[in-house]
């Protein structure tokens, strides 16, 4: 959209001082703002405010002092994982002041167009994935947003013939009022984040916020199969592009052909097509060639060939992107073999229904590491793939009970409860362990928690190392 004089003058306060904070910070000081950056964290823990402060950036710690948010103050941006009952956003929200996310920001000052992703599960894969597209098709892509570089270093780098590709979650686009995408994609919608939200309604109506603006000159990429997300069809006002694990799709859209039969997982001589709005249908690559395995990887790889077909790219240069990239950290990421059993890290699992992909993507006997964060679910979810694709359980963190319950449920009786020892890393170290003792030969070893981990950690990803540190020395 690329209107940053509208900045100038002024009066921003940015809350929090994480990455993207720092970086919305500098821009919007960069374009004339006056400035006034604040985070609860002490000025000890916070090496980033005297980098601000050189700039000429206000930055103050250690709270919210009264007084922060006045009605002189014209915008507030928050991070995104700050709550709306945090008492500086009450406040401005209060005062009628407008309260938005850096994508918000980042949408007023790119030339570029915008291509946003998102969905309860599979965002970094499908953004990773049309990132490679989109540059095998020679479109400039530039990633960015909740997969690495913050949205606003992104979209100032970004030129009219590149195409930024923004991977959005939940409570960034909760944060949004004018943002427009040129391409929305939307992979999926799954019970999460409702400690956050407050509810399913309010989840999914942050989620849809990314077509809300949309106009009859953009697109929108949709999961045919998720019925959340089809839904929505009947309100959008952008043009639609579907994909489809289980139909043929007879207007536009990429599809799997012949359709993927419920509960048959022969993947062999299955291709991935595109039909365009004139009905011709091109081959794009075959199902078992695709460089990542099951079900759900199919599924986001649909999505960023749709997306990619929408941003111009042509469908015969998207076969090879989809054969080489082989995963992202964290996301079922295969970590070693050891005495013969195989490894995979899927930290990023931080809901029952990512982990449910994950048990259905492998095709022999798992033992499965799980439990995190208690966000109220009993995961009763999980029960059907504990049956099927599940020969032990070892469960740790605040949803330990809850797991192992769902485990005994599912008929198993190698369930093992991990309790606390004197660290984090410790008590994962000894649920692998555990684990390790479970595996046979041709076993596979998952960690795939199916709740997020701060109870234990700092990150996903943190969790995700950790584990890996500690097979790699087993």
């Amino acid at each position: 959209m690329n209107h940053p004089e509208q900045y100038r003058g002024r009066q921003v306060v940015v809350l929090g001082l994480a990455k993207s904070g720092v970086q919305v910070a500098k821009t919007l000081h960069h374009y004339g703002a006056i400035v006034t950056v604040n985070d609860r964290k002490t000025r000890e823990e916070s090496p980033e405010a005297s980098e601000l402060e050189a700039l000429g950036i206000s930055v103050v710690c250690g709270g919210h002092p009264e007084g922060l948010i006045s009605p002189s103050v014209e915008l507030v941006v928050k991070n995104p994982g700050i709550p709306y009952s945090a008492p500086p956003v009450v406040q401005a929200l209060e005062l009628g002041i407008d309260v938005v996310t850096e994508v918000e920001v980042a949408y007023h000052l790119s030339q570029a167009p915008i291509i946003g992703i998102t969905g309860s599960n599979g965002k970094t894969t499908t953004t990773t994935w049309i990132g490679k597209m989109l540059d095998a098709a020679g479109l400039h892509p530039i990633v960015a947003g909740n997969i690495g570089t913050p949205l606003c270093e992104a979209a100032e780098q970004a030129a009219e013939e590149d195409w930024l590709v923004a991977e959005l979650s939940s409570f960034q686009l909760k944060g949004t009022e004018d943002f427009k995408p040129k391409v929305g994609v939307l992979l999926n919608v799954a019970e999460t984040h409702l400690d956050y939200h407050g509810s399913m309604e309010d989840y999914v109506a942050s989620k849809t916020k990314l077509f809300a603006n949309q106009t009859a000159d953009d697109i929108a990429v949709v999961n045919w199969d998720d019925p959340v997300c089809r839904e929505l069809v009947p309100h959008l006002k952008a043009r639609l592009i579907p994909f489809s694990m289980t139909e043929e799709l007879r207007t536009e859209g990429v599809f799997v052909t012949p359709s993927y039969i419920a509960g048959v997982e022969d993947e062999l001589e299955r291709t991935v097509v595109y039909r365009d709005m004139d009905g011709h249908i091109s081959p794009i690559i075959a199902v078992e060639e695709i460089g990542l395995p099951g079900r759900f990887n199919v599924e986001d790889a649909l999505a960023a060939i749709a997306a990619s077909i929408a941003a111009g790219a042509e469908s015969e240069l998207l076969a090879e992107p989809l054969r080489a990239f082989k995963g992202v950290e964290h996301r079922l990421e295969f970590v070693e073999v050891k005495h013969g059993v195989t490894y995979y890290n899927n930290s990023k699992a931080t809901n029952g229904k990512a982990t449910i992909m994950a048990l259905g993507a492998l095709n022999k006997p798992i033992v499965l590491i799980a439990g995190g964060l208690d966000r109220g679910s009993d995961y009763m979810d999980l029960l059907p793939s504990f049956e099927k694709n599940v020969k032990a359980v070892v469960a740790l963190g605040q949803t330990k009970e809850k797991i192992a319950k769902v485990a005994q449920l599912a008929g198993l009786t190698d369930i093992v409860i991990v309790d606390n020892v004197d660290s984090a890393a410790s008590t994962l170290r000894k649920a692998i362990s555990q684990a390790a003792e479970l595996a046979n030969p041709g076993d596979i070893v998952l960690l795939s928690p199916a709740c997020a981990s701060w109870d234990m950690f700092s990150s996903y990803e943190e969790r995700g190392r950790i584990f890996k540190e500690a097979v790699h020395t087993l």
